[in-house]
């Protein structure tokens, strides 16, 4: 996912292909695409003009400003001595989610983690609409960067069960209500990566009270949501935290059900400063 597999030259389908659609198509992860290279593959999975909204680059659109960005991104991944763990791929038939960790040389020579999501609209030929890139400034840089709505609130952006019943309680502040939605084994992961992750019924209670003690929820508005029936992955835009208010800010979260039908993991993406 996305990078369609028939466009690419057959030394690097045996060194990339590693997923699958919901039709059982392989699919090219993104990563893996950028680095082989070949642009002639890459721009040919898009439908019509190139578009990828990215955190420090904003919108990329256009065949001239998408050929600079993959080789600005091949000299960043190849600069920091990056490698590319995947996690998860939601796939639906119109939309795609991939959640993958980079590791990369920091610049105090410490090895980074970046939790990185990629959202991915296509057209019914499962060529590419558009591509939204999600991750924190944080584990690069050790500060924030307000990242601007890319969709606008959707009302028909609607989830079900229990990553609705998770929304409501998150927009209250209601920190029983969370507890409620979550396995006792659940983690929660924040955007800064696994040295934030929240495991368990004591951690993840402390975290939401935290989350909670300025004065109210977190209201989220819902631009798209993509679920395959296991995992929920929601893109929305941040507008206030508790009693503060906030300049829209865009992110996105997976949330993952385990068998019990309850939460057994959220993975969250967004660049926003809590205000606690």
């Amino acid at each position: 996912m996305p990078w369609l597999p028939e466009l690419f030259s057959a030394p690097v389908l045996e060194r990339v292909l590693e997923r699958r659609r919901e039709d059982g198509a392989p699919l090219v992860p993104y990563f893996q695409g950028l680095m082989a290279g070949e642009l002639a593959a890459l721009l040919g999975s898009f439908g019509g003009e190139p578009e990828i909204h990215y955190p420090v680059r904003g919108r990329v659109r256009g065949v001239g400003a998408f050929e600079r960005y993959v080789g600005a991104t091949i000299d960043w991944i190849t600069g920091a001595n990056g490698e590319v763990e995947n996690v998860e791929l939601l796939a639906t038939p119109r939309r795609s989610v991939e959640e993958v960790i980079v590791h990369l040389d920091g610049e105090d020579g410490n090895r980074v983690e970046l939790p990185i999501a990629i959202a991915v609209d296509r057209d019914d030929d499962a060529r590419l609409r558009e591509m939204r890139v999600y991750y924190s400034n944080w584990p690069i840089t050790g500060g924030h960067a307000i990242r601007p709505p890319m969709l606008q609130p959707d009302p028909d952006a609607q989830e079900g069960d229990i990553v609705a019943e998770y929304q409501r309680a998150l927009a209250a502040g209601d920190v029983d209500g969370v507890m409620a939605a979550f396995a006792p084994d659940a983690y929660v992961r924040e955007p800064a990566g696994s040295a934030h992750v929240h495991r368990g019924t004591d951690e993840l209670r402390a975290l939401f009270t935290r989350f909670f003690s300025n004065g109210g929820g977190i209201p989220l508005e819902h631009c798209r949501v993509t679920d395959d029936g296991r995992a929920c992955a929601i893109e929305y835009n941040v507008v206030a935290w508790g009693q503060t208010r906030l300049a829209p800010q865009a992110g996105i979260a997976v949330y993952v059900r385990g068998e019990d039908g309850l939460l057994s993991a959220a993975r969250i993406y967004d660049d926003v400063d809590p205000p606690l």
